[in-house]
């Protein structure tokens, strides 16, 4: 492919000229030159470094001629290399910065020693200077004197770039130095990662993502647990509690506990990480053959080094990433399958070099192999690499073609072999996977605050107690100077520094552990009940739905956006030939539900598949009569016009395309009876009704994204020749000339298909003359304005084929559940544009009165009169101002409508070109004098505040061609500036790295293998179980948790805070008011199951109302259930209740004691206790809105554990067996025994109770929102702004759905053309290695055929014959 030079710096150039697409580096560099839009100096210096190369210059070339002339003799079949000679700028001073000496001063003033650097070229393709002086390319031997060497693709070479004043180099370093068999070179290098530690510089092919190992499982495990600031402050507490001077209470009320919270979450970790181990261990043991000596030998993965010789077979994952060396294919060609990767299933193809495919024919000659590998670190860009490889003397350009990567699938290919480039977490898919992060959930941040803020409370209520201690013993000491003997030795100021600690330890039961520990068991439970819930799983390949981690249930009834994966998530990958129109009629009907009604119909044709889905029987009968040329001629085009690949086996044909919608379009034709056979580099044979004919190929263009078509012109048997078109829409009627009769019904049946979301190709042809074409043939090499002018016209439009990318099932009602929901949900897909688009108007996420911005539109919105440099079109003009976000923001938040962007356009966005960058944290010095806030206002985060601004006020967001790193920063991009809670979904490797980056990752189970499922948090088989998902365990799940925090705080403060109260009555002593057993087991047994079976079963309305209503996940979006404020609340509601169940006892009580007679201080604390036991059960009654049996045992088991305890810990006997332990004895017995303690707990439990009912009260009447009204409201916004899924697109838009799948690279078109993938038919010489043999390789580096060069006028120039 040719790169235009464009750099608007330089000089003006011929417009006919166009810069030569350099192999290897200066390739890559040229192409980073036109995106980035970095100086040309910077170009030069990234290619510099790559090793021993030939010296050379780009900036003249010395062989004559004229641009406009043909090219030499012989060189349409042998063009040869390029040669370049050396510059000799005018009025060049060393040392001058001038650009006319810029060979020289970057390329190190390369000596003029008159070697050259070769580069391959292929069709018209010319070479120009780097100041516009350009010149018709030569071979090498005629501008240096030299043969042309075989195979020889040496590149630029210069010397080390220069280095910055700070002394390091200012570009990628390519420092990668790789020994092909040579283990012991590698052995030796290390490099630091952590202080003065260091490890071994190439990593193994082993990967470890579990955390612990049996060594480090505990110390690590426990230093995670006490990053959680309440257990810091319980462990905090127990220390305290071992000092005898300011004990207040027993050592096991704290140390059980906690002991018993450790263990759980300590056991969930362990199970968690154990299930990565077994992973680890599955991927690590996968088998592998490995060159060791002279042979290969079975390996494991894990065995595999850097600068190894893998031996892959056919449908084997690749374990590596590997340099391809040579294969069985033809031409060393390798098909490989990027699914894990990119989410494709097109195959793609990687092709070796000529000289190791020409030499490396052994495995004698691959053990003594000993090439070197000069390229960049390991880093995340998966789809470029530069490097060189240094064999014999010589030194050839590496690029991403020769690159076979770690996850890819071998295809179409019986073996290969590889030389191991980057291994283990060096690869680039791993490179693209991201660290596992600690997630924790948004109310897991806010009680995070609350147990800060419940810390810092006790500890001033303490200081305030204990200054209360020191003033009372000092107006003591005073009263009572009789006594001072007893506390001769200390200090008033010494007693309060004593009952300060004595304080925080008695009232640290305000912060219930027991809470934690039953926060854990509620989210197991819940998790379980993930896994348990038949709705969701899926039968036809026996899944379950999987909750992988059990602390994030309740966020997931908080999500606000959906960042979803389109292939193999949205989609099923499967394209279905379901429609289509010819001569302007419709054909193509719903399948019959009685068997398969084609089968009848299509008994004559042995090539039929039975998993044929379009059913017409008008359409075969016509067929069948053979009497419609316009038909014949529509089924003639979809057998011809393709570059689809056929393989027979077991006499059956298998086909292999370069996208799903080409093997679709094929099937389709194959059968109707117009079957391809099989093809050649000239010729395609097709079976037209059993009828073998053969066409010759005079040209075949293959579709890109800019022609948007495929053309085909072949000579058919009875010598006329035809051109075949198929394409879009937009481009195809614009060239119809002649015959426009069918055009209005054609245009029609568009629409039609456009409605049911189909993917729609239109398909035309045109009859050419020998002369047009003789006159073509002669001047292929040079466009002609007159040629194209024709090339514009069609003669007759055939029809339309209409294809269905089948979308899972439920997809669209499920995201129209969720935007319902108040979710936004973005697509972000390595897919192409119009593919993503298609997909998002049949998922529902479009619709067709939405307003679609694309990237022009977006910067005209962005666009302000700033002065940032930024340029996101291309424009140079600024696109964002201060005042950006809030500008737009209120025009587009009321509007219906949807975002489109690239990859491309979003690294200019994210500033990120997929390299790892690393954010410098701020010093204590910077934050100190506010540089870090100074820094936060660079203009590039105003751009992607500005842009997510933006983004966020639109319904829906498709980013296309995106890799794996930028799904994760779009993610962090909207979580940063939006502080949003996020949720991502996929099913490929290719989604590992955005599901570890968001707060909930979610795997599916699909086609793509299960890397998603390792790493996810929640796993499903289908996208349709997401609704489910959310809507119902998720929602459910905040619900119990907010109701089960509210309650836990109120019961909490209702019965300890009680303790203060007391204080001021003792002195300010630090006297326990209750029981040391009352204080261990009041939140453990006495009130823990009834709240415990709200936080498990509680439920506001059903599942099906759930779903019915998704406007009730509102609520968990807006944190209404639990908030801070709800927190506050809970602590005045129980303040009130202990304030009251105090006073009421004290006041009835007075001052009597005795025996059996309420009064005593043992028998005060019992009435307190019970008044608050039994006002906060009556508080979960009116609580709980889902009753279940379990419910209702949990309050009589409560009720009966609280007086069968107290019983058995107040019981006479236990006091005499240890009286420092059992200290209440007989206490209940005395108070719960006397009516008139039995009535002061019942006044008590009616005055705490009359608040709630009025707060109840008051709340039904001015919220009177029921779920009838619900329903009307709901009813009524439907109504309103519902849009039935059907097209309003005007035919000229744009956005119109009538898009066909383009493959992301041309197809399969550059081989045919070329005969570098037709396997030789026949007998042949074979080498020593099984599946090597010595076809020349005229791609890259060979001659090109006459149809190549159209093809390649026809992408850089447009100035082609043909119309396509």
């Amino acid at each position: 492919m040719e790169v235009p030079f464009s750099h608007r710096d330089s000089q003006p150039m011929d417009e006919s000229l166009t810069l030569h697409t350099f192999a290897g580096p200066a390739k890559q560099a040229v192409q980073k030159l036109r995106r980035d839009s970095l100086l040309l100096r910077e170009v030069i210096f990234a290619v510099a470094p790559v090793g021993k190369l030939a010296e050379a210059s780009l900036s003249e070339c010395r062989a004559g001629g004229d641009p406009g002339s043909n090219p030499p003799p012989g060189r349409e079949s042998d063009p040869g290399p390029v040669a370049f000679s050396p510059p000799e700028p005018p009025g060049w001073v060393e040392g001058e910065e001038n650009p006319g000496a810029l060979d020289a001063a970057i390329l190190g003033r390369a000596q003029l020693s008159g070697e050259r650097c070769a580069m391959p070229t292929k069709g018209r393709e010319r070479t120009e200077s780097l100041f516009g002086e350009g010149c018709p390319a030569t071979p090498l031997g005629a501008a240096a004197g030299k043969p042309p060497v075989p195979g020889h693709r040496p590149c630029l070479a210069a010397r080390p770039p220069e280095l910055t004043p700070g002394g390091s180099s200012a570009f990628p370093d390519f420092s990668w130095i790789v020994r092909a068999n040579d283990r012991a070179y590698h052995e030796q290098f290390q490099k630091r990662y952590a202080y003065c530690l260091k490890k071994k510089k190439y990593a193994g092919n082993a990967i470890k993502t579990a955390k612990y190992n049996v060594l480090t499982f505990l110390p690590l495990n426990l230093f995670e647990q006490f990053h959680r600031v309440a257990n810091l402050y319980f462990l905090h507490i127990i220390l305290l509690q071992t000092i005898p001077e300011i004990s207040t209470l027993p050592w096991f009320a704290l140390l059980f506990p906690i002991t018993i919270l450790l263990s759980i979450r300590g056991i969930r970790d362990l199970i968690d990480d154990i299930a990565r181990h077994r992973s680890d261990g599955e991927i690590n043991s996968r088998p592998c053959e490995i060159l060791t000596g002279e042979s290969f030998s079975k390996k494991q993965w894990k065995d595999i080094r850097v600068g190894d010789i893998v031996c892959l077979r056919k449908d084997s994952f690749v374990p590596a990433d590997l340099l391809l060396l040579s294969s069985s294919e033809p031409s060393s060609l390798c098909y490989v399958e990027t699914m894990d990767i990119d989410g494709e299933t097109n195959l793609k193809y990687r092709q070796a070099l000529l000289v190791t495919h020409q030499e490396l024919t052994s495995v004698d000659k691959l053990a003594s192999f000993d090439g070197k590998v000069t390229c960049e670190e390991p880093n995340s860009r998966l789809h470029t690499f530069i490097g060189t490889l240094e064999w014999c003397g010589e030194t050839y350009s590496l690029d991403s073609e020769q690159i076979l990567l770690r996850g890819c699938r071998v295809r179409n290919t019986e073996v290969c072999y590889g030389l191991v480039i980057y291994a283990g977490f060096d690869s680039k898919i791993m490179k693209n996977c991201g660290k596992i992060k600690l997630k924790k959930t948004k109310l897991n941040h806010l009680m995070d605050r609350i147990v800060l803020l419940i810390s810092l409370a006790l500890i001033l209520t303490s200081l305030g107690l204990a200054v209360g201690s020191g003033i009372s013993v000092t107006t003591f000491r005073q009263e009572h100077g009789y006594l001072s003997v007893f506390y001769a030795h200390t200090t008033p100021a010494q007693h309060a520094f004593y009952t300060f600690w004595g304080f925080l330890i008695l009232l640290s039961f305000v912060l219930p552990m027991a809470m934690l520990i039953t926060f854990e068991f509620i989210y197991l439970v819940n998790s379980c009940f993930i896994n348990w819930d038949l709705e969701m799983y899926y039968a036809p390949k026996d899944t379950p739905a999987k909750a992988r981690s059990t602390s994030l249930n309740d966020q997931l009834g908080q999500i606000q956006y959906i960042f979803s994966d389109k292939t193999g998530t949205l989609t099923q990958n499967i394209m279905t030939f379901k429609k289509c129109c010819i001569d302007g009629k419709i054909y193509g009907s719903n399948r019959s539900s009685h068997g398969n009604p084609m089968e009848a119909l299509l008994s004559w044709n042995k090539y039929w598949d039975p998993k044929l889905e379009f059913y017409d029987p008008l359409l075969i009968n016509t067929i069948l009569r053979d009497d419609d040329p316009i038909l014949k001629e529509f089924l003639r085009l979809l057998a011809l016009c393709h570059t689809v690949m056929v393989e027979e086996k077991e006499s059956q044909l298998i086909y292999q395309a370069a996208s799903p919608d080409e093997e679709a379009l094929v099937s389709a034709a194959r059968n109707m009876g117009y079957v391809f056979l099989s093809r050649t580099q000239d010729t395609i044979t097709i079976s037209e009704l059993g009828q073998e004919r053969t066409y010759k190929v005079l040209a075949l263009l293959d579709f890109n994204s800019v022609r948007k078509r495929m053309s085909v012109l072949v000579r058919d048997p009875e010598g006329r020749i035809r051109l075949y078109t198929k394409g879009a829409d937009v481009v195809i009627l614009e060239r119809l000339h002649s015959d426009r009769s069918s055009e209005a019904y054609t245009v029609k049946a568009l629409n039609s298909f456009a409605e049911e979301t189909l993917r729609t190709l239109c398909l035309a042809t045109k009859e050419v003359v020998e002369e047009e074409y003789a006159q073509w043939s002669k001047k292929h090499h040079a466009a002609s304005v007159s040629l194209q002018d024709r090339a514009q016209e069609l003669d007759k439009l055939l029809g339309v084929t209409a294809i269905e990318d089948k979308l899972q099932e439920g997809v669209p009602e499920t995201i129209h559940l969720l935007k319902r929901g108040g979710m936004k949900v973005w697509v972000l897909t390595g897919d192409k544009q119009e593919t993503a688009v298609n997909i998002g108007f049949a998922s529902q996420l479009l619709s067709d009165d939405m307003t679609i911005l694309g990237e022009s539109e977006i910067c005209e919105i962005l666009k302000s009169s700033s002065n940032s440099d930024l340029s996101l079109a291309g424009s140079g003009e600024a696109l964002f101002g201060p005042d950006s976000p809030q500008r737009f923001q209120a025009s587009f938040a009321l509007d219906k409508t949807a975002l489109v962007v690239t990859g491309d356009f979003l690294d200019k966005i994210l500033h990120a070109t997929g390299d790892e960058q690393e954010t410098r944290k701020p010093s204590v010095w910077d934050r100190f004098r506010c540089g870090w806030a100074k820094a936060k206002e660079d203009p590039r985060n105003a751009v992607e505040e500005a842009f997510v601004e933006l983004a966020t006020a639109c319904q829906a967001v498709i980013c296309c061609r995106v890799t794996p790193k930028q799904k994760a920063l779009i993610i962090q991009m909207v979580k940063r500036h939006k502080n949003a809670i996020a949720l991502a979904i996929g099913d490929g490797a290719n989604d590992v790295n955005m599901i570890k980056t968001a707060d909930i990752g979610v795997g599916i189970s699909g086609q793509e293998g299960m890397q998603a499922v390792q790493c996810s948090d929640y796993a499903l088989a289908q996208f349709r179980y997401l609704q489910r998902l959310l809507f119902v365990h998720g929602r459910w799940s905040y619900l119990r948790i907010c109701k089960f925090l509210r309650y836990f705080f109120y019961k909490t403060f209702a019965g300890m805070m009680s303790q203060i109260w007391f204080a001021f009555y003792t002195g300010f002593t630090a006297q326990p008011l209750l029981e040391g057993w009352f204080l261990a087991l009041y939140n453990v047994f006495y009130t823990s199951y009834p709240v415990l079976c709200m936080g498990m079963f509680e439920q506001d309305v059903n599942a099906e109302k759930s779903l019915k209503f998704p406007e009730l996940y509102k609520a968990g979006q807006k944190d209404l259930f639990f908030n801070f404020r709800t927190f506050c609340l809970s602590f005045i509601q129980g303040s009130f209740v202990s304030l009251a169940s105090f006073y009421i006892a004290l006041w009835a009580c007075e001052d009597k004691v005795g025996v059996r007679i309420v009064g005593d201080y043992q028998s005060f604390a019992m009435i307190v206790a019970t008044s608050a036991i039994l006002t906060v059960t009556v508080e979960i009654i009116l609580d709980v809105k889902f009753w279940t049996v379990f419910s209702v045992m949990a309050i009589f088991l409560s009720l009966v554990l609280y007086c069968l305890c107290s019983y058995l810990t107040q019981s006479f006997q236990a006091y005499t067996t240890a009286p420092t332990v059992f200290q209440f004895p007989d206490a209940s017995k005395n108070a719960l025994t006397d009516p008139t303690a039995l009535l002061v707990i019942l006044l008590s439990v009616i005055v705490n109770t009359i608040p709630s009912l009025a707060i109840r009260f008051m709340h039904s009447i001015t919220v009177p929102r029921t779920m009838s009204e619900m329903a009307q409201v709901r009813d009524l916004k439907m109504k309103m702004s519902m849009v039935e899924l059907t097209s309003h697109v005007r035919r000229d838009s744009h956005w119109s759905r009538s898009s066909y799948a383009f493959s992301h690279k041309e197809g399969y078109a550059d081989l045919i053309s070329k005969g570098a993938s037709m396997r030789i038919k026949g007998p042949r010489v074979c080498s020593e290695l099984n599946g090597f043999h010595r076809t020349p390789l005229p791609g890259k580096e060979g001659s090109v055929p006459a149809a190549d060069v159209a093809y390649s006028h026809d992408v850089t120039a447009q100035q082609t014959f043909l119309p396509c």
